[in-house]
């Protein structure tokens, strides 16, 4: 169990190059591992498991592109990818909003989106057929085989498929998943990922029943498809799977000695999110407006709580980072203002602007990476401070320390004027007595010029 101290040491003279060590929880080489790490196997290299990946993945894409394609025919297709990529902007915006305050890489966002467009939408399409297939000659009962199969086969196959992205990140960027609101941005891109490929396969083939039947217009089926796929319903998916990222969320947040929870929690999400789907796929078979029924009774209500969850869980990182850093400021680390400005997304923003404003975009690019590793160092410190940081901790401290002391001439300027800016004003009575120099008695100050950190 690894604990922080209550004041970490003051830096004198230029901070040392930290090597990149571990993940949170992951084992340190020990003396008599050098020889092995040198002469690794060629499939433990980092491009090996990148390329094996991006190969796997564009395999799936490929697949999955031919198995649409042939199913909604080319201009079928064509129409259901302009309809489906409507809403996709719009949820990696607001998933990326929430994770603001601890903004995970690209790379993480990317691969997550691409599990789901293409290894998942590929897993539910091959197994949803085939279990279909299969209950149908079992049962001599199609119509039963596809209601069993939307109801239960397709949330079980379809969850899984998503979750394995999230689990994969959990286990292999251990550092970038440190909560409740990093499992919901994956999970949450994952999922639109598969509802993008999902609704490129439902709007191509209302478009091409539309063709055969001669329906246009708003009566059309493609209308009705777009209607309650990506007007109504563009979250269903994401909120689905937001909520086995929730429980993934607890589970980074629970210490290593309790491994239990890290099982039960992420396992108590996926079964919660394939009820959810079930009820969802099913509200068909509720009457005429079970539709609308399970949509306003359920579906608003939970998306509500959950988006109020998330928004909660935000601002406890904020109180978490203005709690954590004061430490750090105390050691010299930090400007007394800093805790307080990057405990502020408006600070945050002012002091971006001010450094583009002032230096350029290169200069609010690197405030913004300052204000990214300061809030990676407040997360690790309240985890050591909870036992839950790992052995890994005063590597991983040293090298958030070090990014910080490499930035610190450019950020903090930035992040000083933003803390003058977004400070509450000081309530100053006046007295009742004249006053020389102020009320237009006796000369007046001269007002300072404009302040500006980077003027020499």
């Amino acid at each position: 169990m690894a604990t922080s101290p209550p004041h970490p040491s003051y830096p004198s003279g230029p901070v040392p190059s930290y090597p990149s060590g571990p993940a949170d929880g992951a084992p340190l080489a020990g003396p008599g591992t050098a020889g092995s790490l040198r002469h690794a196997h060629w499939w433990h290299r980092a491009w090996v498991r990148y390329g094996a990946l991006s190969t796997l993945l564009a395999i799936s894409g490929l697949v999955i592109l031919a198995l649409v394609r042939e199913e909604t025919g080319t201009e079928g297709f064509l129409v259901g990818l302009g309809l489906a990529v409507l809403p996709v902007p719009l949820l990696i915006a607001a998933f990326r909003w929430l994770d603001r305050v601890e903004p995970g890489p690209w790379r993480n966002l990317l691969f997550c989106f691409a599990w789901g467009a293409c290894a998942a939408a590929l897993i539910a399409i091959v197994a949803n057929s085939f279990a279909t297939r299969w209950i149908a000659t079992a049962t001599a009962d199609p119509s039963s085989a596809d209601t069993l199969g939307a109801t239960v086969i397709a949330p079980v196959v379809e969850e899984s498929a998503k979750a394995a992205a999230v689990l994969l990140v959990f286990l292999f960027r251990r550092r970038d998943f440190t909560g409740i609101v990093d499992g919901v941005v994956i999970a949450g891109v994952t999922a639109t990922g598969f509802a993008f490929t999902e609704n490129i396969l439902y709007l191509g083939t209302a478009f091409g029943t539309d063709q055969l039947t001669g329906g246009t217009g708003i009566a059309s089926v493609t209308a009705a498809t777009f209607f309650v796929r990506i007007v109504m319903s563009p979250f269903a998916h994401p909120l689905f799977t937001v909520l086995t990222g929730i429980g993934f969320g607890i589970a980074a947040l629970s210490a290593d000695r309790r491994p239990l929870r890290r099982v039960v929690f992420p396992l108590g999400g996926l079964l919660l999110a394939m009820g959810m789907h079930a009820m969802w796929n099913g509200s068909s078979a509720f009457g005429e407006y079970g539709f609308f029924a399970v949509y306003a009774a359920f579906m608003v209500p939970i998306f509500g709580l959950l988006t109020w969850l998330v928004i909660w869980t935000r601002q406890r990182e904020l109180k978490t980072v203005r709690a954590e850093l004061p430490a750090y400021a105390v050691a010299g680390w930090l400007t007394p203002a800093e805790p307080y400005a990057l405990g502020s997304m408006r600070a945050r923003r002012i002091a971006r602007q001010y450094a583009r404003r002032h230096v350029g975009r290169a200069a609010a690019r690197e405030v913004a990476r300052y204000e990214a590793y300061a809030t990676s160092l407040a997360f690790l410190r309240h985890r050591a401070r909870r036992g839950r940081a790992g052995p890994g901790f005063a590597v991983r401290e040293g090298e958030l320390l070090g990014e910080l002391w490499r930035r610190r001439e450019v950020a903090r300027p930035a992040l000083d004027h933003a803390a003058r800016i977004t400070a509450p004003p000081v309530p100053v009575t006046a007295p009742p007595w004249p006053v020389y120099g102020v009320y237009g008695y006796g000369p007046q100050p001269t007002p300072y010029p404009a302040y500006n950190p980077y003027r020499s």
